[in-house]
């Protein structure tokens, strides 16, 4: 972790966040997490996996979420600006 030795800046991470546009999209991804928990999901060990990605027009609306391991979830191909490529997994 990086700020062992020294506080977290949380405001200037939060300033930069709201220079970049983040905002928005972070706090819709933490409504989702929080409906998910209100209906008693156990996320435990998993993440939030968007079945149609938010780079290819996907939301962040409960029906395009599921749960899936963390593995499965960073196993797309990707373009060099982070993409998902297609939505097949890769071979192993």
């Amino acid at each position: 972790m990086p700020y062992t030795k020294s506080p977290r800046p949380y405001k200037h991470e939060y300033d930069m966040q709201q220079a970049r546009g983040e905002l928005p999209d972070r706090m819709e991804r933490q409504r989702a997490r929080r409906e998910m928990d209100k209906k008693g999901v156990k996320r435990a060990g998993k993440v939030i996996d968007h079945i149609t990605p938010l780079s290819k027009g996907g939301t962040n609306a409960p029906s395009n979420l599921k749960l899936t391991t963390r593995a499965k979830n960073a196993s797309f191909s990707r373009n060099s600006d982070h993409t998902v490529k297609r939505n097949k997994p890769k071979k192993p």
